[in-house]
């Protein structure tokens, strides 16, 4: 019996485990099993590998290994930056952010607006960037951390970071960066970034979940948030994932290593998945900027259409792909991106991201491109007349 056929384009939501990466791990799941903060050796010598995996991961970003801090998650390393940045500078009660950040980023501030901080969310404009005059004028003397995401998870979007950092060191506050999704898709370095935090997450770059790195400035003040047993030099409590994290090491060497290569495969893929679209489905629009974008990802809205319905039909012919950002799914708000971008609550329901990764091929993308278009049909012809 054949298999039924399965592509996978949500890549921005996460990815395939590497089997390279379940390789470097098994061991640390089947006999080096102990705990790193042991006293005897069959614990305490887990620290080289850790150590090694740090280096990975540092060099990845071009950080020194004493700068990463191992999380859960990119939300916890999101939630980490802001919460340490606020507790170093207590007369300061203002962060600045953006309207299109992740959900971790922006409920993390909901609910610290709920004990009393401020928070300024910037808007963007229609193609999704952001005003660098009006973050400038955002920030004041109260200002405790500016928070902006590197790569926008929905469009894919880039946001020029070492500009931000210029103004956000000329007025005296920190800068934290979510670079979830850049990460394995764009270069990346903190030294010309010029960020105080960095949020990452294995997930993302073909590793598991439940793992996360936070980097943090070196002499940067840090206070954890996650307190217990003291480890990583006393910046986060909890036994160490050490499976995970030597995963995360191996999936940071080899992002590193291929991603010239499969930058440049992605966004000729991507585009030609785009243009085919655009061209071959009337009332369709790209959402967001169609040149400083990862070259992995395309949104694009269908006019008349319900996303979720899309998606549906996608999924009975074997196909994934999302209508956003995957801890958002479920849902009954339209995408609080797309509405920043000035979209209707309409048209964000008609938009679906198609994200590419390292497993993607290109017969995938040509049997996409061959079947959405009678999906697309099928789908109008049986939608109810617009009120509108």
């Amino acid at each position: 019996m054949s298999q039924p056929y399965f592509a996978y384009f949500d890549n921005n939501a996460t990815t395939r485990v590497a089997p390279e990466v379940v390789a470097a791990m098994l061991p640390f799941l089947t006999e080096d099993w102990g705990n790193p903060s042991s006293a005897y050796s069959f614990g305490n010598h887990l620290a080289r590998p850790l150590d090694q995996a740090r280096s990975q991961v540092a060099a990845l970003i071009n950080a020194d290994p004493r700068e990463i801090i191992f999380t859960s998650c990119g939300t916890e390393s999101i939630n980490s930056a802001l919460h340490s940045a606020l507790l170093s500078n207590p007369g300061k009660q203002h962060i600045v952010t953006t309207a299109v950040e992740h959900s971790a980023t922006l409920k993390f501030c909901a609910h610290l607006e709920r004990m009393g901080f401020t928070i300024t969310r910037l808007p963007v404009s229609p193609t999704g960037t952001l005003d660098l005059a009006a973050l400038e004028q955002a920030i004041t003397p109260n200002t405790a951390i500016v928070s902006v995401m590197l790569a926008n998870n929905e469009t894919g979007v880039i946001f020029p970071i070492p500009a931000i950092a210029t103004i956000c060191q000329s007025c005296g506050v920190l800068l934290h960066t979510d670079a979830v999704q850049a990460a394995g898709k764009l270069p990346l370095d903190v030294k010309v970034f010029g960020a105080d935090f960095l949020s990452l997450s294995a997930h993302k770059i073909n590793a598991p979940k439940g793992i996360g790195a936070l980097y943090v400035r070196r002499q940067l003040k840090y206070f954890p948030h996650v307190i217990g047993g003291g480890q990583e030099r006393g910046r986060r409590g909890g036994t160490e994932n050490v499976a995970g994290i030597i995963a995360f090491g191996k999936a940071a060497q080899m992002a590193r290593e291929r991603l010239e290569a499969l930058s440049s495969r992605l966004r000729v893929w991507r585009d030609k998945l785009e243009q085919s679209i655009l061209q071959g489905i009337p009332g369709t629009s790209r959402n967001g900027d169609p040149v400083e974008r990862l070259p992995n990802t395309t949104n694009v809205a269908f006019e008349g259409l319900e996303a979720e319905g899309l998606l549906m039909l996608l999924d009975q012919a074997g196909i994934c792909a999302s209508s956003g950002s995957a801890c958002t799914t479920g849902s009954l708000e339209p995408s609080h991106v797309l509405t920043a971008m000035g979209l209707s609550a309409k048209a964000a329901r008609s938009s679906l991201r198609f994200s590419l990764g390292a497993y993607t091929t290109e017969s995938e993308v040509d049997h996409l491109i061959s079947i959405l278009p009678g999906i697309v049909e099928r789908l109008r012809a049986s939608s109810p007349p617009s009120d509108d």
